[in-house]
């Protein structure tokens, strides 16, 4: 519309009305596009075949353990070790993490992206100025042409706010809004992984130090077995009931046992390092606290969730959901691109010839303008960008199932080790009893002097032998209990935490529940 001059007051509330009505227009807009359906659960009752028994006996005066199918897994999921030393380091561990605060930073950025985007939803509303110096035909001052009158050369100054905005008539801004909103649930889930994968691995590896310290320990007392059975072979043969050879048998097996502690030690030094770097310190910089396998407590009661629950409870999953969801809202995006738009804008402002005449009721002008674009041709383009987004849902869809499938393969598997370590305990036990019990009956038969020195050294490295299979097989067991409690999810949603991430997914499940929703949303290619 030309430019035309009215009462201030008039004029400005003809651009009040024209930014309301603006504003409002989105209100009766439609949303083209697929409604985001998140995939089905799967049907199974148990994340394993077999685990429909909840008794994990192992025998021998081992502690028993029990899956509890549907009782909640704490945040702090490593206290169920009761080991204060594990969960001072842990809490180091979170606070100073760089991987953790890369992830932090990410949420970050991803939830300012949300709120960029919808900014599309308001009017832009800017202030505009100008000063110009023509030199122009003598109409531009109302002036009649004269021969004898030169070109007029003037100044114009021009001030005033302007608007502009475009009516979201078929979702394109609300659609971007929901990718965006889905890629930040993402990066929240992504931050719940991390945590949960980092706690995981400070568990993993404290439990390994503790492991490897009971076996350099055996090791020594191996040792130390060698160099008394060296001793005692050195006086048979003194009283002639030994030979030169047993001598340099003894002598042997006594270099063969040392030489096993070098890379028992520097599995240790790997994994202290290991759990330096986790806790965000150079490996040189932390003095590692001691860890015993005596001080963990096996858990004996062990949370384990069903098929349904884990797919709404491990953050992987969630995160290729939400990756999934993007892609829908995706499709939502090239489809409004498909559809006309609306612009509309407005401005009101003075002008005039000087500065001192700014302001005055004359020199009042506005402009209200609205336009109408339809795409007609673009040579494919926008057919060709709807259907990459439908082929790019389906990819993240495929990528979605595998990750299910993934996460439940990684538990059935934690949950048959768990089971196999408990045979393996109870196994080892009955071996180190029994190693226990041939050995006591070696030294009194050599005591008696009808036992030989081979045989009692046999007996004696049985002993030692036994011991290190049972540590293991304890230490196996207090692993393969942390991995499935990490495999569970570990309870990362019972975390309050500032930094723990709350999608908007989570909040809508807590307000309708995931059945209500899955049923008002539609196809995810419609």
């Amino acid at each position: 519309m030309k430019a035309e001059t009215a009462p201030l007051g008039a004029r400005r509330g003809l651009l009040v009305r024209a930014t309301v009505l603006a504003a409002l227009l989105p209100l009766a807009s439609c949303t083209v596009g697929p409604d985001f359906v998140p995939p089905t659960a799967p049907a199974a009752k148990h994340l394993a075949p077999g685990t429909a028994t909840s008794d994990l006996a192992a025998g021998a005066g081992e502690p028993t353990q029990r899956l509890v199918e549907g009782q909640p897994i704490s945040a702090q999921w490593w206290r169920m070790f009761h080991n204060s030393t594990l969960d001072r380091v842990e809490r180091d561990a979170l606070a100073s993490s760089p991987t953790l605060a890369a992830a932090r930073a990410t949420l970050a950025q991803a939830r300012e992206e949300v709120a960029a985007a919808r900014g599309g939803y308001y009017p832009q509303v800017g202030l505009a100025a100008s000063a110009e110096r023509q030199k122009g035909p003598p109409f531009a001052l109302g002036l009649l042409p004269s021969a004898s009158q030169g070109l007029p050369i003037f100044n114009l100054y021009q001030l005033g706010p302007t608007v502009s905005f475009l009516p979201d008539a078929f979702g394109l801004t609300a659609r971007t809004v929901e990718a965006q909103q889905a890629l930040a649930d993402d990066a929240g889930y992504q931050l719940a992984a991390a945590r949960l994968t980092m706690t995981g691995s400070v568990a993993t590896q404290a439990l390994t130090i503790a492991a490897l310290r009971r076996q350099i320990d055996a090791a020594r007392e191996i040792v130390a077995e060698d160099r008394k059975n060296l001793a005692l072979v050195r006086q048979a043969r003194d009283a002639g009931r030994a030979t030169r050879g047993d001598e340099l048998s003894a002598q042997a097996q006594l270099a063969e046992d040392r030489a096993a502690l070098p890379p028992l030690r520097a599995q240790r030094s790997a994994a202290e390092d290991a759990l330096a770097v986790l806790v965000g310190r150079a490996p040189t910089a932390w003095s590692v606290p001691r860890f015993d396998l005596d001080d963990f407590t096996l858990p004996t009661e062990i949370p384990v969730s069903l098929p349904s629950t884990l797919v709404r409870q491990r953050p992987d999953i969630l995160a290729a959901q939400a990756r999934l969801h993007a892609r829908s809202a995706a499709i939502g995006i090239a489809t409004a691109q498909m559809y006309p738009s609306f612009p509309i804008s407005a401005s009101i402002g003075t002008a005039a010839l000087a500065t001192t005449t700014l302001g005055a009721s004359r020199s009042i002008f506005w402009t209200l303008a609205g336009g109408l674009v339809v795409p007609i041709f673009q040579g494919g383009t926008l057919q060709a960008q709807r259907r990459a987004a439908v082929d790019a849902f389906h990819a993240s869809l495929a990528v979605y199932r595998q990750t299910v499938l993934a996460a439940f393969g990684q538990v059935a598997d934690t949950l048959h080790a768990l089971r196999d370590d408990a045979a393996l305990a109870d196994a080892e036990r009955r071996a180190l009893d029994a190693a226990t019990a041939a050995a006591s009956l070696q030294r009194v038969r050599y005591a008696a002097g009808r036992g030989t020195v081979p045989a009692l050294i046999e007996a004696e490295r049985a002993v030692q032998r036994a011991r290190i299979g049972y540590a293991g097989a304890q230490s196996q067991r207090d692993l393969d209990t942390a991995r499935l409690l990490v495999a569970m999810g570990g309870g990362w949603r019972q975390d309050a935490t500032p930094d723990s991430s709350e999608c908007s997914q989570c909040v809508r499940e807590r307000r309708h529940g995931p059945a209500q929703l899955a049923g008002a949303n539609r196809s995810a290619t419609r």
